[in-house]
């Protein structure tokens, strides 16, 4: 193929060579053994003749759970590509074939049109039963619509469309109320159409698959994801107030795919060794850089090709990256009281978990008492039509912002001695 390099090959204008985060936690290396074990058991269900579907982060997995039909997340799984460092090689096949779209959602898309198991993470991907697609975090877009259809296309999966609506008022200081009042806070006309697509997905997935979804079952799940998000916030917790931080960013995001797996005893016991291990480290005194002298917020989507970048300046400048959206997410945008619908319930989170407020994310910045801000800024996502907003909000709360225009997937558009040259610039002059 013309154009496509070969898998392996150094990417980017420096050709620098990714090196790999340390990781801290025991829980982060439990994590992905169970990731790449739940990969394995899934690729022999479906071999078995079972179903299978994909869908958006923060979307439906709850209904499929219930289902027993297993569901993978498609940012998770560019993330692991991006980590195995793979990413070059397929977003070269994708532009050879004229796909020039999100970075994030459409990696994915990449390995499944190089037909080349062996090549692939993991020996890749079974052909989805159905992809799901309407919201990733409330903020999917045309780009996403499209790769959905692609997908299906190419694997001859069934495409089952959620229509995206927009909120008509905005929801001041929602992570005080959101868990126990989303019934308040979000508009009924918006949770009526959302449930009522949540309906139609079952009766069709009840149809296809020749499963039965359980109201029962379902309750048990979301009072389970509940339980995983209390582990979440507890850890969030301990991380922000304690100096110096116990972890920094590669342990978090290593153990956050456990989200994926919400609603599930599994999810559940690793968000549990997660919090555990935290609390652990600061009994005995421990910390991801005992010689901590700034706290970095990294604002935006993981930068999943290169961990490592995170922990460069903690050697250099003793300046941690403590908090991200993902923990602070699992903290406080997901928990839903199922109260008397739990189905409404979860429409509610499909429709706000909250990534993309500028207020929130300053209160996450002033809890974890950091110093600045770097942001990553992508111009193939569409969440960048707000990074000047957000820079505005941490600007007047006294708390400065570096942008970054790169990829967090796409290691190709990332220049490792630039990047870091302009965050060394960056502390060394405004923190």
């Amino acid at each position: 193929m013309n154009g496509v390099k070969n898998p392996g090959e150094q990417a980017g204008s420096k050709d620098w060579q990714a090196q790999k985060s340390i990781k801290q936690l025991r829980s982060a290396g439990a994590v992905r053994a169970y990731q790449k074990d739940w990969v394995q058991r899934t690729r022999e269900r479906i071999h078995a003749g079972e179903a299978f579907a994909m869908c958006n982060a923060g979307e439906a997995e709850e209904i499929f759970l219930v289902m027993d039909i297993p569901v993978l997340v498609k940012q998770w799984w560019s993330g692991i590509i991006a980590a195995k460092q793979m990413s070059p090689y397929y977003f070269d096949l994708l532009d050879d074939k004229g796909y020039d779209i999100c970075r994030y959602c459409s990696l994915g898309l990449g390995c499944t049109m190089d037909h080349d198991p062996d090549r692939a993470p993991w020996g890749g991907l079974p052909k989805p039963t159905v992809i799901v697609g309407g919201t990733l975090a409330g903020t999917d877009c045309d780009a996403g619509q499209r790769i959905n259809e692609l997908w299906a296309r190419e694997d001859n999966a069934f495409l089952y469309p959620l229509d995206v609506t927009s909120p008509t008022r905005s929801y001041p200081h929602w992570w005080g109320r959101i868990k126990d009042h989303w019934n308040e806070i979000i508009e009924p006309n918006r949770l009526d159409l959302r449930v009522e697509e949540l309906k139609g997905l079952i009766r069709f997935l009840e149809i296809t698959t020749g499963k039965t979804f359980s109201m029962a079952k379902f309750r048990e799940v979301m009072e389970l994801v509940n339980e995983q998000s209390e582990y979440f916030r507890k850890a969030r917790d301990l991380i922000a107030e304690t100096v110096p931080a116990p972890v920094s960013l590669p342990d978090q995001v290593s153990v956050y795919p456990a989200q994926w797996h919400r609603g599930t005893q599994a999810g559940l016991d690793l968000a549990n060794m997660f919090y555990e291990e935290i609390k652990e480290r600061v009994e005995k005194g421990q910390a991801a850089c005992p010689n901590e002298k700034f706290r970095l917020m990294w604002l935006g989507v993981g930068l999943w090709h290169n961990t490592a970048f995170y922990q460069y300046f903690e050697e250099k400048y003793g300046a941690v990256f403590t908090c991200s959206a993902y923990l602070a997410a699992a903290a406080e945008g997901y928990p839903r009281s199922v109260l008397d619908d739990p189905l409404r319930a979860l429409a509610s989170r499909h429709l706000f978990i909250g990534i993309g407020d500028s207020d929130w994310y300053v209160k996450e910045a002033k809890l974890n008492k950091v110093s600045g801000v770097v942001q990553l800024v992508s111009k193939d996502c569409r969440e960048s039509v707000v990074t000047p907003l957000q820079r505005i909000a941490f600007e007047n709360a006294g708390i400065p912002v570096l942008p970054i225009y790169a990829d967090n997937v796409d290691a190709r558009a990332w220049d490792d001695e630039q990047i870091k040259a302009q965050v060394s610039n960056f502390i060394e002059t405004r923190l």
